[in-house]
């Protein structure tokens, strides 16, 4: 590995514009990314790190602007090129995975079709050379039948598949420069381990260097050769991987280190009482059709599972597993083809809409992403209220519970009067709790709640769960792909595999001594030191 930089950047401040919470975005960074090598951007939220590598890829918005300093690829200047020639660098030197592959894929167009855009903008005139390049490049990437993935659409690929035809779309050009933003935050810990061995493999084939922008210090650990910490736009350390991690100098730094959830099992606890709800032997299937003729999916197998009251459960699994199709079923949002839901003694798996209202308060629901389950054009106090208006609550009465949930949940009262866009993604997520709470549930299910959150906010929303769990005495149904959280926080763990029960019990037990292969691949599929 050489010790020439690939790319410098120098002094490098950015200002926000004048209704942000603080002038500068970026602040004096200057950073060297070496030739060969992997070097781990991390920090909270707003820290700056997404928006360093968009301004290394010419992308940011219109309303932050480059105030000084300089972002050198070799010997030349960025900030300094024209456009044309900007966007003709930044797309063939330099290359970038987005976070949210899905959403960074045209929803109209083949996955093949959007590689070969690519290649053609940038002057492979050749149909036939182009096809020849899509195919090496699905076949490096794991994708082996590459014309199944060519002809499909980004909605009929799984979230690993998607991230590995963005990363074939990053290396259509053979770049220098690899910028991954996130590039596994969604993902489960065994797809996030191939995607990591994958960007291993492509940095060593392609002689690549690679600035890679996580918030998980588990991904950092496995993968980083070198690690900067951002703060408030400014950067506070850097350093060797081993060097950082375990012997950090910055109290910034040792704070988001001491954030991390360690693999540490909680101890069993005895938990008493009926179950509160119960799924019985829960079987769900999915029919679909084209003009090429229909087929059935098995999303869920004879599933049986109860929750008692008070009792955290850790539902993990693969994506696809089951994990949210089961939650659905259980929360009758989707009807299950055969089998019983029993909801504190009561059967409700054929009630109808309107016999089922009254049992709907009982179940509320996390949702992963925040700021899209609020209404944006709806102040979060009006948000709170809602359901508890719905089910008969005065309206003064019920906006005088969100005020107090507000404050229940960490935030100031007079919050009640402002939008989701106005608050920070951990913010957004305490609104949605108090939402949930609202309407004093027997059972809140959390489906990945805190999986895009940075560890310190992360760890502040897990120990608020805890909190107000104890008080309130619900049961939490937590379905999640990080087992760390999951061995913290959940009494009992539920594993599944293509839409089965593989594995169940205490959490210390099934950590400690895991039954089935499927269960141990898990657990060593969780990445780095950090986990032990």
């Amino acid at each position: 590995m050489s010790d020439a930089p690939v790319l410098s950047i120098r002094d490098l401040s950015l200002r926000l514009p004048a209704w942000a919470d603080r002038g500068m975005a970026i602040e004096d960074l200057s950073l060297d990314l070496k030739a060969g090598e992997i070097l781990c951007l991390v920090g909270e939220s707003g820290s700056g790190k997404s928006i360093t590598a968009r301004a290394v890829m010419g992308l940011l918005p219109r309303e932050i602007a480059v105030q000084a300093g300089a972002i050198r690829y070799r010997d030349t200047d960025l900030l300094t090129l024209p456009k044309s020639a900007r966007r003709q660098l930044a797309g063939s030197r330099i290359s970038m995975i987005f976070q949210e592959p899905l959403a960074a894929l045209n929803p109209v167009f083949t996955a093949g079709s959007q590689i070969d855009e690519v290649l053609r903008i940038h002057g492979r005139a050749d149909p036939a050379d182009r096809r020849q390049r899509v195919r090496t490049l699905f076949e490096e990437v794991g994708l082996d039948d590459w014309q199944r993935f060519y002809r499909a659409y980004p909605h009929q690929l799984s979230g690993g598949q998607c991230q590995r035809v963005m990363i074939a779309m990053a290396m259509a050009l053979d770049p220098d420069i690899l910028i991954a933003d996130e590039p596994t935050t969604a993902l489960d810990v065994t797809t996030q381990a191939r995607i990591l061995d994958l960007i291993r493999t492509l940095r060593r084939q392609h002689e690549a260097s690679i600035l890679f922008i996580t918030h998980d210090f588990g991904v950092v650990a496995d993968i980083a050769d070198r690690v900067a910490v951002m703060q408030h736009g400014r950067l506070v350390e850097q350093g060797p991987v081993r060097d950082v991690l375990d012997r950090p100098q910055h109290p910034y730094t040792q704070s988001l280190i001491e954030a991390v959830p360690k693999l540490v099992p909680k101890p069993p606890r005895a938990i008493e009482g009926a179950p509160v709800l119960e799924g019985r032997d829960i079987t769900k299937r999915f029919r679909g059709g084209s003009l090429f003729g229909s087929h059935e999916t098995k999303a869920l197998d004879g599933v049986s599972l109860s929750v008692r009251p008070q009792e955290t459960i850790g539902l993990v699994g693969e994506s696809g597993s089951g994990k949210s199709t089961l939650a659905q079923c259980l929360m009758r949002l989707e009807p299950v083809t055969s089998g019983e839901v029993v909801l504190a003694g009561e059967t409700i798996t054929r009630l109808g809409d309107r016999r089922l209202r009254p049992y709907r308060r009982r179940f509320q629901v996390i949702f992963q992403d925040p700021y899209t389950a609020l209404d944006p054009r709806q102040a979060v106090g009006e948000a709170i209220a809602e359901g508890p208006i719905i089910h008969g609550v005065d309206p003064a009465e019920a906006r005088r519970q969100a005020a107090s949930l507000l404050q229940r949940v960490g935030l100031d009262p007079t919050a009640a009067r402002r939008f989701p866009h106005q608050f920070s993604g951990g913010q957004r997520q305490r609104v949605c709790i108090a939402r949930a709470l609202a309407l004093k549930p027997d059972i809140l299910i959390a489906d990945e709640s805190v999986s895009a959150l940075d560890v310190s906010v992360q760890r502040q929303i897990l120990d608020l769960l805890r909190d107000i769990q104890a008080t309130e005495g619900f049961a939490l149904l937590f379905i999640t792909h990080d087992l760390r959280i999951a061995a913290q926080l959940c009494d009992r763990i539920v594993v599944m595999r293509a839409g089965r029960i593989v594995e169940q019990g205490a959490t210390q037990s099934v950590f400690e001594d895991p039954q089935q292969p499927y269960t141990k691949d898990l657990l060593a599929a969780i990445p780095g030191l950090l986990a032990a």
